[in-house]
Order: structure tokens, then sequence, then C-alpha cells
């Protein structure tokens, strides 16, 4: 297979914790052509989508260590239409570059894009998760979006409970994310302020209903075609409330709880519906927090955790898809051919 990973530059890449790695390596130990490019790579020749691409140089022996493997990668500079590829594996980092994903649309129909473009559009900010079908509020926690001071202040004044969680609508990696309390409401405002008028037009702010047990952390599960595949506990640093590890956070093994297995059970199907095969979704207490699908992390460090090797299902998943991709299409082009020999 041709298979294009869409995602941040080479050598912003970890390789003792990168999930993207891990599936890179999958890919190129099992003879498939890999590519890699950024958001900023992608160009348009005669109505053509296409790439500035680094091509993995093929080797006898693909070294089974990672480490290794990031530091002997050789690449071939190549421009390459969009068209060619099998598959089209997003792992840009957060915000969503749209513009990328229009040059994406003409290619949408001949290659398996993960995550699917129009699920992208639709999931890649934190009102994704009010979406599920989830009335009572049993796995979803009770969220309001605003960028009007005065009603994110009446709603913390009249929430029922003491304290709220704040964040920006399009932030991620925990970053600026805090807890606000009712007895500090005199500064609310001017925290306010802040969030909504860092930029011109200002910024939209959420306010979710605090769910008992966050100090003690969340849990990270990974799940693919609707399914949890793996799981990890993410325990905040000393005085800190967020949990993700680059916070300064750490991790656990973890075991789903039955409650976290009923959520994943009532996501898992919309989340298909959507295109999005491959996502990462952040737990406190039963309640879903945070849906993550441009690059979900967490692989390496589950892997660990597990002796297992999460990146040969994501792999094997791709590869099934696009056979199955492939099938389809010839079945079809077959059914034309016969209607026109009739």
């Amino acid at each position: 297979m041709n298979i294009l990973f869409l995602m941040y530059p080479w050598d912003r890449v970890d390789p003792n914790n990168d999930s993207t790695l891990r599936m890179i390596h999958e890919c190129v130990a099992r003879k498939h052509t890999v590519a890699l490019a950024t958001v900023h790579n992608l160009t348009m020749r005669e109505s053509t989508a296409m790439a500035f691409c680094n091509v993995f140089i093929e080797t006898d022996k693909v070294p089974g260590v990672i480490n290794t493997f990031y530091k002997k990668a050789r690449f071939r500079q190549v421009k390459l239409p969009l068209g060619g590829f099998d598959a089209i594996i997003m792992r840009s980092n957060p915000p969503l570059n749209v513009t990328a994903l229009n040059f994406l649309d003409s290619v949408r129909h001949d290659v398996f894009i993960m995550n699917d473009i129009d699920g992208l559009r639709i999931a890649n900010n934190k009102l994704y998760t009010s979406s599920f079908d989830d009335p009572e509020n049993r796995f979803i926690p009770k969220t309001y979006v605003s960028k009007t001071p005065d009603y994110l202040e009446k709603v913390l004044r009249h929430s029922p409970n003491e304290k709220m969680i704040m964040k920006p609508l399009d932030g991620y990696g925990g970053h600026g994310v805090i807890l606000v309390e009712k007895q500090a409401i005199a500064s609310f405002r001017s925290l306010l302020d802040f969030y909504i008028n860092s930029s011109k037009d200002g910024n939209y702010v959420i306010l979710q209903e605090y769910v008992e047990g966050a100090e003690l952390g969340d849990v990270r599960i990974l799940m693919l075609n609707g399914k949890a595949i793996g799981a990890m506990k993410r325990i905040p640093a000393a005085g800190d409330m967020r949990s993700n590890v680059h916070a300064g956070g750490t991790v656990v093994k973890h075991t789903l709880t039955q409650v976290e297995k009923d959520l994943c059970a009532l996501i898992g199907p919309k989340l298909v519906r959507d295109g999005l095969f491959f996502v990462g979704i952040d737990v406190i207490n039963g309640k879903l927090i945070e849906v993550n699908v441009l690059s979900p992390g967490g692989i390496m460090r589950i892997n660990k955790l597990n002796r297992v090797k999460l990146q040969t299902k994501v792999i094997d998943f791709v590869e099934q898809m696009v056979k199955t991709k492939t099938f389809n299409e010839a079945r079809r082009t077959e059914f034309v051919k016969a209607l026109l020999d009739d």
C-alpha cells in the first residue's frame, strides 16, 4: 500500500513517546510505501491536489527499536498526487487546518482517509461531546459555551455546585483549563475578559460541570472503529488539576470499569457514522470530558503498561478498510461493465 501520514514536522517527533511514530514504524516494517507531509506541504498542480512528501527509503532490515528507527530514517523528497495514495492518515496537531481539508476533498472518494474529513470538521472542537444522545447527563457533563461574559457569570452564579471547569473552546493538551469557584466570582469577570478578548473577534469559552474525582486524574481511552482498544489512568502533578502528561501528569495501568464500557458503547456507533475511526476520549468518573480526533496520543504509554502493540491493530484496520474500498470499487466497475455489455 501507499500511505501518507499528514502530520507535524519529523524533527518535532519525540521518539520516546510519539504515537504517530509507532504507526509509521509499523507501516514501514510491513513494507508499505510510506510518505510524510505537513499541511503546509499541500499544493495544487493543474487542478490536481498534491503534496511535497518525504518518502521513506526502503532498507533491507527495519530497526525494531523505535529510537534507532527514528535516527536512521532516510527520505527522498518527491511531489506526489494525493489521489495516488491508498490511505491518508491524519495526524496533524490541533487546531484544525480547514484549508488542508479542502485539499483532501478532491480525493476523498478515491482514498481512505482516517479520520474522515467531514468527521474532523464537526468534531475538532469540544462542542462535539454535546452531540451524543444523553438527555439525563449520565455520561456527558452539563456544558455551557459562550463568549458573552454576563451569561457565563450567571451560569457560574446559579450553578448547583460550588465550582466549575473553564477552558477555551479550541484548546488542547490541557492548555487554558482552570478551576473556577463561586467564592472567587469577584475575579471571574477579569478571567473571562482575558479568555474572550485575547483575539479580535472574541473567543468562545466553555464552562462545564465539575466532575467529582477530577483531582484524582482522568482516563484516556483509545477507540478504534467504535471499540475501546486500550486505556490508561493519568494522574495530575502535585498542585495541578490537569492530568495531561504534557502538563506534568503521570500514567498508571487502568482496566475499564463497567460505566466506562457503557460510555464507549453509547458513543461508538456515532463515532463510526461520523468517520471518526481512531479517537482518544478523556473520561473522569465515568463522564466524557473530551473527544480527541486529530492526533490522539497514548499508544506508547498504553503499550508499555500492558505489554501490547496497539499500532498493529490500527494498521490492521487501515489495511482492511483499503482492501474493502478496493473490492467495492472493483465490484461496481464489474456491475457497470455488465450493464453496458448486456
